[in-house]
């Protein structure tokens, strides 16, 4: 092959997707939102190219669904035997422990050492719905009452426990053998195709969405939450570029880091504009399989990734809680702030796959730990919580693919990643 023809395969795509994104960024910068001193919207500006990302979030979501069951099924069904299927996912988890806990200390030194919170805000109340118990909580986010609840976006932890325990059980009704392996097989591969089809239109997908974003949040950019956004900002991208060579070269040795960054601004600009870590799957899978993971490796780590590995989501409710702290003048070295900390991040896990995140963290935060103030707390944990999710996103879903280098050390051996490069080579 060409060098010149080559050059466009490996970076055409992300040439043309960065183009999308700074000119986005551009035209919602030129025609921001206006807004009265009412609140009204008085000129949408640039808002109105939204429709153009939403089509290309939607189209991911159409297929994400069934690439996971299938991707995660199909991995443990054909695996040659199941103690490698739990090998595999016990040490995935254990790698998404250990990372967020990595995450969350940084974040809270951060915090400590530079308070979020400097000066007084304005107190806006808005309505707040019902909430859910703790053991309801506990209940949605790994089942559903009904089997056609199962499939939707909604509901992806518990469409991931269903498709472990279907992948277990056909291991046991004879793993790789059955025509249900097969299937299974075949249909993620072809699903993956389809994916590969609908990234084509991700350029113009991403112009619309970071029009929309910057025109709507580009007056908050440098307003009163402007101090909390640039520590949080300035944290996400420091991570990624100290922490994230520190595990790829743990996990696969010499020459990782340097391969692991020729691929992670894919996986991290899907996110960044997407705001999903579902919808970064196919990316995440694309980018693994290229860097010489195996399969029953990725499509074990990256879809319960999506869900599980929370770095940024732990650095995000750490500043939530810092600023909520502050604003009410709680003293936040204290042990009750770091059980919401810890409320924070559970609260959040069930909803990373959904642009946004539905402020179900913020939610189930501010009921817990501020009920009497709950119209004034909400709207500000809100408020950062929406602006900080791309970043956020970005760093929960590229690290999914970072995490695929230290569980194929511990599945395939320290060498993993040379061997696949010398087959890659022959």
């Amino acid at each position: 092959m060409k060098k010149g023809n080559s050059f466009w395969k490996n970076y055409g795509f992300l040439l043309t997707m960065l183009g999308g994104i700074i000119g986005g960024c551009i035209v919602g910068w030129i025609f921001p939102a206006v807004k009265d001193a009412s609140g009204e919207v008085v000129s949408k500006g640039a808002t109105v190219l939204e429709p153009l990302g939403t089509v290309f979030i939607n189209l991911m979501f159409c297929v994400v669904v069934p690439m996971v069951f299938c991707s995660i099924s199909s991995a443990i069904a054909n695996m040659k035997s199941a103690r490698r299927a739990g090998k595999i996912m016990g040490m995935t988890v254990l790698t998404f422990c250990v990372t967020a806990a990595v995450a969350a200390l940084i974040m809270y030194a951060v915090v400590r050492a530079f308070p979020v919170v400097s000066h007084s805000y304005q107190l806006v109340e808005e309505e707040i719905g019902g909430t859910l118990g703790l053991s309801d909580m506990i209940i949605n986010f790994f089942t559903k009452p009904d089997f056609s609840e199962l499939w939707s976006r909604k509901a992806i932890l518990p469409l991931i426990v269903a498709a472990v325990l279907f992948g277990f059980g056909i291991q046991l009704a004879g793993g790789p053998a059955t025509k249900t392996a097969a299937l299974l097989e075949d249909i993620t591969e072809c699903i993956m195709k389809t994916v590969k089809l609908i990234t084509y239109y991700a350029p113009l997908g991403f112009f619309g969405f970071f029009s929309y974003l910057v025109a709507t949040y580009g007056p908050e950019l440098i307003g009163d939450y402007s101090r909390t956004l640039i520590i949080y900002y300035s944290m996400s991208f420091l991570y990624m570029f100290i922490f994230f060579p520190i595990y790829a070269r743990f996990g696969g040795g010499r020459g990782a880091a340097k391969l692991m960054f020729s691929k992670l601004f894919r996986p991290a600009a899907v996110s960044f504009g997407t705001c999903s870590s579902v919808a970064t799957i196919p990316t995440n899978l694309e980018v693994a399989e290229e860097t010489g993971i195996s399969k029953d490796v990725s499509n074990i780590v990256v879809p319960l990734g999506a869900t599980m590995h929370m770095d940024g989501s732990a650095m995000s409710a750490i500043v939530k809680v810092a600023f909520l702290f502050g604003i009410f003048g709680q003293d936040f070295s204290t042990g009750r702030a770091i059980l919401a900390i810890i409320v924070a991040v559970f609260s959040s896990v069930a909803m990373s796959g959904i642009p946004g995140g539905g402020g179900t963290g913020e939610l189930v935060l501010c009921t817990i730990f501020f009920p009497d103030s709950l119209a004034v707390a909400y709207p500000f944990a809100l408020a950062i919580g929406n602006l900080v999710d791309p970043p956020a996103t970005m760093v929960n879903s590229a690290g999914d693919y970072v995490v695929s280098f230290i569980v194929s050390r511990f599945v395939d051996g320290k060498d993993w990643l040379q061997k696949a490069m010398h087959k890659a080579d022959a």
